[in-house]
């Protein structure tokens, strides 16, 4: 079974067993996406609510949260994470290593 998530309106996540519930809160909510950020040098790193588990393991918190790299030397560098503030924290290290 593959867990759906939205997030609240303190923007913790809450199990969402209607998939059209689920579709119309992802299509329509731009707070899926914590941080995006356009470097000078074309690079992009985003971090967004996945919306679906991706602990594939089952073993522990579910795996919400996802930092990418697109573009440069860390083409598709890719970092997933259980809490907001962990993924807040996982940007950061992102733009770093992209400088």
């Amino acid at each position: 079974m593959i867990n759906k998530y939205i997030l609240d309106g303190d923007g913790q996540p809450v199990v969402c067993d209607d998939l059209l519930a689920w579709a119309c809160w992802f299509e329509d909510t731009p707070e899926r996406i914590v941080a995006q950020d356009r470097l000078p040098n074309g690079v992009c790193v985003s971090t967004v609510f996945l919306g679906i588990d991706h602990n594939f393991g089952h073993d522990g918190p579910p795996v919400l949260w996802e930092t990418m790299i697109f573009g440069g030397p860390s083409d598709q560098y890719q970092n997933r994470y259980t809490s907001r503030e962990d993924a807040v924290a996982g940007h950061a290290i992102a733009l770093r290593r992209c400088s």
